[in-house]
């Protein structure tokens, strides 16, 4: 007698048509998975900042402060000293010279 149980045969064809493209079925859902990925990370580093987080993080860059006394001490050195003025105002011009 012939098995004539459509849902048996269904179930035939689909076992045998899924064994057949396996791999293929595989390879298409790590690339699904992967093309995801790739697009989530594009879209994760390109966030852009808030206000309120700008400002909380530049709050609490510590600024750099030189005594006025430091600065004065450094405008008399370089008064003083004509090579070193020299070499300043050289270097000023042209940076790239040695």
């Amino acid at each position: 007698m012939k098995d004539t149980n459509p849902t048996k045969r269904l179930e035939q064809s689909t076992t045998q048509l899924l064994a057949r493209y396996a791999v293929l079925v595989f390879l298409v859902v790590v690339a699904a998975v992967y093309a995801f990925l790739l697009l989530r990370i594009h879209t994760l580093s390109n966030v852009p900042a808030d206000q309120a987080t700008l400002s909380t993080s530049t709050k609490t860059l510590a600024v750099p402060r030189i005594d006025q006394a430091t600065v004065h001490k450094i405008q008399e050195l370089q008064d003083n000293n004509v090579n070193v003025q020299s070499l300043f105002n050289q270097a000023r011009q042209n940076p790239f010279q040695e």
